[in-house]
C-alpha cells in the first residue's frame, strides 16, 4: 500500500496522507472528500501533471487541482502571515461561494469608516483552503459594491435587485453608496398613476363582473369619464371623483355616493332611486328631470349634500332627504317634493317656483329669498318657522 500526502493546487498547508489504490479516478474522490474541492486532476510538486495512478510512488507529495494550472506553493503562494500590511497588496475574496480578487487599497481607501474597510486593515477574516478570505455575504449584491469601490460609479446589471445591494451596503458600512442606492430606488418606482378611468375600461370592469357581486368603486377617479346610459346600480361610489362626469339617463338606482365628487356633473334624466348622497359634492351639477322617486319607498337621502347652483329643474323628489343640505341658488323648478325633509336646509335665493312641497318638512330651514311663486298646494307656516 501506498502513502501520499494532499495539499490543495498552490497551498503547502493543511495537507492530507491518504492511502493509494483503485484508479485515478478514486484517488480524486478521496482527494474531493479530504480537502473539500472538486478535485480534476492532481500534480506532483514539480508541476507534472499525473494521469496514470502507477506513476505515483510512495510518500509523494501531490497538488490537486479544480481544473485551474498548476500553481507552485514555493513562489506563487504566501502565506498571509507574511504579507507587509500594504494596502496594494492583491488579494482573494471567498464571497458566498464566489471568488473576488482585489486590492486592500480598493476596500480601504474609499470608505475608511465602513465594516469592509476594518475588516482589512490588519488581518482581514478566516481563509479557506485556497488562501481566500472568507465572506458569508450574497455574491451578486457584493459585486456592484465591489466595482463602486473600484471606481466610485454604481452600476447594476439587469435582474438585480436594488433592494438586495441596499441591505449589503448597510451591512458593510458604505454610506456614500447607501444615498446613491436610495435614490436609484426612488428613481425606479413606477410612477403613480392618477389618470382617470376611461368608459372603455369601467365598461369592460362591468362585463367582467357578475350581476350578483357588488362592484366597489370607492375613491376611484373617473373625472370627466362619459358614463351616461350604463346600468351603475348598487355600486359603490363613495369618495369617487365623478367630477365633470356626463351621467346622463344613468340608472344609479340604491348607489352609494356618499361623499363623492359630483362637482359639474351632467345627472340629466339619470335615474337615482333610493341613492345615498350623503355629504356629497354635487355642485354646480346638472340634474334635471332625475327620478328620486322609489315605488318601493326607499328614499333617496342627500342629508349635508353640497349642492349650490345645481339645475335640478322638473326631478321627481317625493320623500326625499335634503336635510341639513346646501341649496343655494339651486334651480328646483316644477320639482316634486311631496313629504320632502328640508329641515335646516340652506335654500337662499333657491327658486321653487312651481313646486309641489305638500307635507314637506322646512322647519329651521333658510328661504332667505327664495321663490315660491305657481306653488301647486298652499306652503303653510307650520312647515317652516324660519
Amino acid at each position: 500500500m501506498r502513502r501520499v500526502t494532499l495539499f490543495v493546487n498552490g497551498s503547502p498547508r493543511n495537507g492530507k496522507v491518504v492511502a493509494v489504490y483503485g484508479t485515478l479516478s478514486d484517488l480524486l474522490s478521496v482527494a474531493s472528500n479530504k480537502l473539500g474541492i472538486k478535485a480534476t486532476s492532481v500534480y506532483n510538486g514539480k508541476g507534472g501533471l499525473i494521469d496514470d495512478i502507477a506513476l505515483i510512488r510512495d510518500d509523494d507529495v501531490l497538488f490537486v487541482c479544480e481544473g485551474e494550472p498548476f500553481i507552485d506553493p514555493q513562489t506563487d503562494a504566501r502565506p498571509h502571515e507574511e504579507l507587509t500590511g500594504a494596502h496594494t497588496d492583491w488579494l482573494t475574496l471567498n464571497v458566498g461561494g464566489r471568488y473576488f480578487t482585489t486590492t486592500r487599497s480598493t476596500l480601504v481607501n474609499k470608505e475608511p469608516d465602513s465594516m469592509l474597510a476594518h475588516m482589512f486593515k490588519d488581518k482581514g477574516n478566516k481563509q479557506d483552503h485556497r488562501g481566500a478570505f472568507l465572506i458569508d455575504r450574497s455574491p451578486e449584491y457584493f459585486e456592484p459594491i465591489l466595482n463602486y469601490l473600484r471606481h466610485g460609479q454604481l452600476i447594476v446589471n439587469d435582474g438585480i435587485n436594488l433592494l438586495g445591494v441596499l441591505e449589503e451596503a448597510r451591512f458593510f458600512g458604505i454610506d456614500s453608496l447607501i444615498e446613491h442606492l436610495e435614490i436609484a430606488i426612488k428613481n425606479s418606482q413606477p410612477a403613480e398613476d392618477h389618470s382617470p378611468i376611461s368608459r372603455k375600461e369601467f365598461v369592460r370592469f362591468l362585463l367582467a363582473t357578475p350581476t350578483k357581486s357588488e362592484l366597489r368603486c370607492q375613491g376611484l377617479n373617473f373625472s370627466g369619464a362619459d358614463l351616461s346610459r350604463l346600468d351603475l346600480r348598487y355600486i359603490n361610489f363613495k369618495m369617487a371623483n365623478l367630477s365633470r362626469c356626463n351621467l346622463a339617463h344613468a340608472n344609479l338606482c340604491c348607489a352609494n355616493l356618499e361623499r363623492a365628487d359630483l362637482s359639474g356633473s351632467v345627472l340629466d334624466c339619470a335615474n337615482l332611486q333610493g341613492v345615498k348622497m350623503l355629504c356629497s359634492n354635487a355642485e354646480g351639477a346638472s340634474l334635471k328631470g332625475c327620478n328620486f322617486e322609489d315605488p318601493s319607498g326607499i328614499k333617496a337621502n342627500l342629508e349635508g349634500a353640497n349642492l349650490k347652483g345645481v339645475d335640478m329643474e322638473g326631478s321627481q323628489m317625493t320623500g326625499i332627504n335634503l336635510r341639513v343640505a346646501t341649496l343655494k341658488n339651486a334651480k328646483l323648478k316644477n320639482c316634486n317634493l311631496r313629504g320632502a325633509t328640508l329641515a335646516g336646509t340652506d335654500l337662499e335665493n333657491c327658486d321653487l317656483s312651481g313646486c309641489d312641497l305638500q307635507e314637506a318638512n322646512l322647519r329651521g330651514s333658510n328661504v332667505k329669498g327664495a321663490i315660491f311663486e305657481e306653488m301647486l298646494t298652499p306652503l303653510h307656516m307650520s312647515q317652516s318657522v324660519r
